[in-house]
């Protein structure tokens, strides 16, 4: 049928298609590239053994810094393996800003010139003229705060708990790259349970995932010159630091209070360190994946309150997973509005416009639906709980890490199935959010208007 008279029908601009593309296929390539090194020989330690899913899963978890992990890293690879991980750890959480760095830009490049004002207003650091200077930021941020976190984590190792030099400073800069790229793996056993005590340690930690969750646009928004002065923020930063402040708050009162009279967990502990491990454990659901207390001995509520946090995740265009805090963040300004019956969702004082809206719900329902089946497929092929299932689909999709304990235990299907959702958990809403960027549709007409009934 031919469009109406005045129409302007556009199909799906080669814009859209290309950085998807391009996405896709760099993520793909690097798991194939990370999987074929991890099966080398010199990869696995001598009486062990790497089968082609446990390689590929490793791969997979390392290049989308999800931190879930089928053998033990710290002795199941040897130093060449563990090396391959780091390094896939840190490609990995470098070239997610990076493409979202690009992604912004062509965002902006591609669009009207009004549009294209807007968009940079928004970013308030990204155009064609700068990109150079904000990938040559973005790299020195990183690597600025690995090394400072490295530096402390190494110092402590060393002066409190002995290790020698060299295995200390290779110890602070594994953990380093892995919390701050929220990579979610240790090179010791259980993860970081020896130091839930130590506040150094876990706080290192802890503060290396929250700066690298926070996204390279409001990082770099709140150090400029009166960047600290919420009256200065743009609609990102505020959202961005409003509500993950309020997650890691209300979060860590949440799991402390649900896991205050387990014996397994927080019961052992002085109300000091019950503290500590609550706000660690928050500060990982948003993607980090490091534990100091055992996860499958937590209790079901808490698991509950975990994938609520977990599905969430960290800002936009960080190394965090998740739907995004800003995402959520603006949904709940558009409930909000909606409730006090106002007719535009305002955010401050900068009103949200719709397209903007209709992205974050998109991007919401699909992450949604793409748990969802997920879950369902592995409780048809696993013998787990629904908590325990939801839990690891959770982690695995919002490139989380923290497990229940049952992932070593998975069979192959479903251990395919956890590496597939990973890769599209890390790719999947930057794709998403991509597409509905670039995907602009111009009517000249419009229906007539009907309501239908809601609830």
């Amino acid at each position: 049928m031919a469009p109406a008279l005045g129409a302007r029908r556009v199909g799906t601009p080669s814009g859209v298609r290309r950085p998807a593309r391009l996405i896709v296929a760099a993520y793909v390539g690097l798991v194939v590239v990370g999987t074929a090194l991890l099966m080398l020989p010199a990869a696995t330690a001598p009486g062990r053994r790497t089968s082609l899913i446990d390689a590929l899963f490793s791969a997979a978890s390392a290049v989308s810094i999800t931190g879930l992990a089928v053998v033990d890293t710290g002795t199941h690879w040897t130093l060449f393996g563990q090396l391959v991980i780091l390094v896939l750890m840190q490609v990995g959480g470098l070239g997610i800003m990076t493409l979202a760095t690009l992604v912004t830009v062509l965002v902006s490049g591609r669009l009207a010139l009004r549009s294209r004002l807007l968009a940079q207003a928004e970013t308030r650091a990204v155009s064609l003229t700068n990109i150079r200077r904000l990938l040559r930021d973005i790299v020195t941020f990183m690597l600025i705060s690995e090394a400072i976190a490295a530096t402390i984590l190494a110092l402590w190792l060393s002066l409190v708990y002995h290790e020698p030099p060299a295995r200390a400073l290779y110890d602070g800069v594994f953990h380093a790259v892995s919390a701050f790229n929220n990579g979610g793996l240790s090179l010791y056993p259980q993860s970081m349970t020896r130091f839930v005590g130590d506040p150094v340690i876990c706080l290192t930690l802890a503060f290396a995932v929250i700066l690298g969750g926070l996204g390279y646009p409001v990082v770099f928004e709140l150090g400029r010159r009166g960047g600290w002065r919420p009256k200065n923020w743009s609609v990102l930063t505020r959202i961005t630091v409003i509500f993950s402040g309020a997650l890691l708050v209300l979060g860590t009162i949440a799991i402390t209070l649900a896991e205050l009279t387990n014996p397994a967990t927080l019961g052992r502990l002085n109300p000091g360190q019950q503290v500590l491990a609550g706000f660690f454990h928050t500060a990982m659901t948003r993607s980090g994946g490091l534990n100091t207390v055992d996860v499958g001995e937590m209790r079901p509520a808490t698991w509950f309150i975990s994938d609520v946090l977990m599905f969430i995740g960290g800002g936009s265009a960080s190394t965090a997973g998740g739907i995004k805090v800003t995402t959520f963040g603006l949904l709940a300004f558009v409930l909000w509005a909606e409730v006090r019956g106002e007719t535009s969702v305002l955010v401050g004082k900068r009103r949200i416009p719709a397209d903007n809206q209709r992205q974050a719900l998109t991007v919401a329902l699909l992450s949604i639906a793409a748990v969802a089946v997920t879950a369902m497929i592995l409780l048809a092929i696993t013998p787990y709980s629904l908590d325990r299932v939801l839990f690891e689909t959770i982690s695995a999709f919002a490139t989380v890490g923290l497990s229940t304990g049952i992932t070593g235990d998975l069979n192959d299907a479903a251990t395919v199935l956890l590496s597939i959702l990973m890769i599209v958990g890390r790719v999947g809403p930057l794709t998403v959010a991509t597409a509905l960027a670039l995907r602009q549709r111009t009517r000249r007409y419009d229906r007539p208007e009907e309501r239908t009934i809601i609830g």
